[in-house]
């Protein structure tokens, strides 16, 4: 069953738990996924993002997921993460993706209000949701998710919300993409002082490598979308190696993998809360 982020991330800010979206490259990932959902009872977002697309193009992976999603027995959102480009958003929208992340949260503020808002009117139209980002969600392996001069305040969120009528907001409180080399230092009090000033959902990028700990305070702060895929594509190496190691043949090992993205999938949601909310 498709849904947009508006249909599951309301009743997670409510009843604090938090949805996960997992991205995906291929089928073997998105059915781990949706069958990780379906095992747990669980809501999902899946989808892909630009900075991937050269490892599973967007026509591709699209039917794919959305085939998937049609038939699943539990709300799933198609989602296009960190949409860089207006023509890209477009595409995957009329492509069938019923959430849209738009990210200009790397140029110019003023800039990033004006074509997220318009984003969303475009999106809307579609009947799809959209997602925004302020502040800088940095790079693990530069280790610039510290840099707190580009933490989001709560001001600028407010600000930026009334703005563009996003459905859902990224805030960066000191995660990073990527596979930490460092412990990160996250602000608790900040993300508590932003759902303190707005009802939008939040949304946390770089939760892969985070510790249970980080991800329960998040979401006790205000946390209801966590987005998850290095934790994937790890999962996935561990069982390719676990099974070249055993001499398996490939489809052995196909599955080996499939079955091991699915459990780690399983072990977020049961984390998040997300457990039978469905």
């Amino acid at each position: 069953m498709i849904v947009n982020l508006n249909d599951v991330l309301k009743k997670a800010q409510a009843e604090h738990y938090a949805v996960g979206l997992f991205n995906t490259t291929d089928t073997d990932m998105a059915e781990a996924v949706i069958a990780a959902a379906e095992e747990m009872n669980s809501p999902v977002i899946i989808g892909t993002a630009e900075v991937l697309l050269p490892y599973g193009e967007l026509k591709l992976i699209a039917p794919s997921i959305r085939a998937l999603a049609e038939r699943a027995k539990v709300p799933v959102v198609l989602h296009y993460d960190h949409g860089l480009t207006f023509d890209r958003c477009i595409e995957a929208l009329k492509l069938g993706f019923s959430s849209i992340m738009f990210d200009g949260s790397a140029g110019d503020s003023e800039q990033n209000i004006a074509d997220t808002a318009e984003i969303v009117k475009i999106a809307h139209s579609f009947g799809a949701s959209v997602e925004g980002e302020i502040g800088h969600v940095g790079q693990a392996s530069s280790g610039d998710g510290e840099l707190t001069d580009m933490y989001t305040t709560p001001e600028e969120a407010k600000s930026f919300v009334e703005a563009t009528g996003v459905d859902a907001l990224a805030v960066a409180i000191g995660t990073a993409h990527g596979v930490y080399k460092t412990k990160p230092r996250l602000d608790i009090e900040r993300l508590k002082e932003i759902r303190a000033a707005i009802d939008t959902p939040l949304v946390l990028h770089g939760g892969s490598g985070l510790s249970d700990d980080d991800f329960r305070n998040t979401i006790a702060g205000g946390i209801a979308k966590v987005n998850i895929f290095t934790d994937l594509c790890v999962a996935g190496v561990r069982a390719m190696e676990k099974g070249i190691a055993e001499n398996k043949e490939y489809l052995e090992i196909r599955n080996m993998k499939v079955l091991e993205i699915k459990n780690a999938v399983m072990k977020k949601m049961e984390l998040f809360g997300s457990k039978n909310k469905a």
